[in-house]
């Protein structure tokens, strides 16, 4: 017997199950699709459901991808408007509206909450409150921030809002999921370009599988990527999500206080009000290429959750990833002790000052 091979059917019921829990974490009564994939399948399949030719819509580019976002979008055939800030900021409620303004025509909006590639995170309460009062609809990339931050579906406004399990859920890579508002299906539905008979088609998933008061399965499951997710769903609820939220917060607050200690790398992202709870970035110094010091960190601890920046940052910016099981003082501890053998500082005064602002967001 194989505890990976010889497992009984996942049922209708089991499959249902965790799509409510689901829902619960994303504080919504939409519809919850679980898709049995990789999260960029749910955010494709929402960008393709809902733009097409003759739509506009407004980009938000605060890493790498809003980028993707925004040539999906343009494939689609909708106009494409990029609002786009440096990658160690965030966009502001006020600069969407000065968009909107500009642009009276947009009735889609596409938003990534925290930016795990960059570190970053956008304010989303605010920015949902301007685009639901023009009238757009807001698809959010929550896929790093679920489980980190608050995120409150419903009451923002939210219409599409696509999570994978991999990040601060401490789950699954091969499942995701998308909650869908009673506005987005009607925008899907009446896209005749969005997906039918395919793989990104939210359509067939309603109709075949939600409409049908889900009974039956349109296909096998994923068996395995969903029994994990809904064990990391059960890990959420015994833990508390207001628990699990402040690890993730009190791993960021003192990964930053004991890198300002150590003073030998400053945070990509400066202002802690822009920082996301799930990665600390960090500029290196010239000299000390973040590809090369990441080899060093892993060499003293192959266990570190390290690696350098992605694409045009790979030499200047390194990343902590303190997400899931490695939102820990224990990750924080080792990450900081093996940077100051690194770059030759005493490690005390970072470890202290981590400590301190640990303590502080748990209180």
């Amino acid at each position: 017997m194989s505890p990976f091979l010889d497992l009984p059917p996942l049922t209708a019921a089991d499959f249902a199950a965790i799509e409510d829990q689901v829902a619960a974490l994303l504080h919504t009564t939409a519809d919850v699709i679980v898709t049995q994939g990789e999260a960029l399948l749910p955010l494709e399949a929402a960008i393709r459901g809902a733009a097409h030719p003759g739509s506009t819509a407004l980009n938000i580019v605060t890493g790498p991808y809003g980028q993707t976002f925004g040539n999906w979008l343009r494939d689609c055939g909708a106009t494409v408007v990029d609002l786009a800030v440096p990658f160690d900021s965030a966009v502001t409620p006020e600069q969407v509206a000065q968009a909107l303004r500009e642009n009276p025509a947009i009735d889609f909006v596409s938003l990534v909450h925290a930016e795990a590639a960059t570190g970053n995170t956008n304010p989303v309460a605010g920015i949902a409150a301007v685009v639901r009062e023009h009238g757009a609809l807001l698809m959010l990339d929550a896929v790093a921030s679920v489980a980190a931050e608050p995120l409150l579906t419903d009451a923002w406004g939210v219409d599409l809002c696509v999570i994978g399990g991999q990040k601060a859920m401490g789950g699954p890579a091969g499942v995701s999921a998308v909650s869908v508002s009673d506005r987005a299906w009607e925008r899907i539905a009446a896209n005749p370009a969005a997906p039918r008979r395919s793989y990104l088609s939210l359509l067939d998933w309603k109709e075949r599988w939600t409409d049908a008061g889900r009974t039956v399965l349109p296909h096998a499951p994923a068996q395995l990527e969903m029994l994990a997710l809904g064990a990391c769903l059960d890990r959420i609820d015994a833990d508390g999500l207001p628990v699990v939220i402040a690890r993730h917060r009190a791993a960021s607050a003192a990964t930053r206080a004991g890198v300002r200690a150590l003073a030998a790398l400053t945070p990509f992202v400066p202002e802690d009000a822009h920082a996301a709870p799930v990665a600390t970035t960090l500029r290196t110094p010239d000299g000390l290429p973040a590809t090369a010091l990441t080899a060093e960190l892993l060499r003293l601890d192959p266990t570190l959750p390290v690696q350098p920046g992605g694409g045009a940052l790979a030499t200047t910016m390194l990343r902590l990833n303190h997400y899931g099981p490695a939102a820990s003082p224990a990750t924080v501890r080792g990450f900081l002790t093996a940077l100051a053998t690194v770059t030759g500082t005493d490690a005390g005064p970072a470890l202290a000052a981590a400590e301190a602002a640990w303590a502080d967001v748990r209180a």
